[in-house]
């Protein structure tokens, strides 16, 4: 007989955990939402890089590593972002939070599917591919700021301009960033007459 194992009961969690604590909303979002999100624009930015710029990235493993990025935050919560990066040491103190977490959720894992989400959790070691990654869930969240301040929410003014500048610096070294930006960001914000 096989042992209960908790994890996805922990995961599913997700829809739970609200993002954007400091803002006031328009649409409240929640973690699930995002993360879909993310998966969706990591394995996009895979495609672009593979097609256009002769790469050979994994779109899948991209997307999966997109949907469980922020796992952790199921028992941290999502920390603000001026928090979060307010200085070096609180940065740290909430990695190492967020890898404790992740351990967490890893040990209600049945032992022999343990390596395959270890990885998936901790993003392996294609630095590129996790940048990637990294870039998607800017993205996400730049087009929150997107369709906030289109929703006429000045709230998201600074945010957007604080996520888009870390955006304009990823295109550097990511041209796959530069492309989703100029072809797919400009439709967003728009209502379903202006896009169909």
């Amino acid at each position: 007989m096989a042992t209960e194992s908790h994890f996805f009961a922990i995961i599913s969690r997700m829809k739970y955990i609200e993002r954007w604590a400091l803002m006031r909303s328009a649409r409240p979002e929640n973690l699930s939402e995002h993360s879909l999100e993310v998966a969706m624009i990591a394995h996009a930015l895979c495609i672009i890089g593979n097609v256009r710029y002769g790469r050979d990235l994994d779109a899948n493993r991209a997307a999966v590593m997109g949907l469980y990025h922020d796992a952790s935050e199921i028992i941290t919560g999502d920390m603000p972002t001026p928090v979060k990066y307010r200085n070096d040491a609180l940065k740290g103190a909430y990695k190492e939070v967020e890898h404790e977490a992740e351990g967490e959720l890893l040990a209600t894992l049945p032992k022999d599917l343990l390596p395959a989400f270890e990885e998936v959790l901790h993003g392996g070691d294609d630095e590129y591919l996790h940048g990637l990654v990294k870039a998607a869930d800017k993205l996400s969240a730049y087009i929150k700021c997107i369709e906030e301040t289109s929703a006429g929410n000045a709230e998201f003014r600074t945010a957007a301009a604080t996520t888009l500048a870390s955006l304009e610096e990823m295109r550097a070294t990511r041209p796959e960033v530069g492309d989703f930006m100029d072809e797919f960001l400009p439709s967003y914000g728009r209502t379903l007459d202006e896009l169909l």
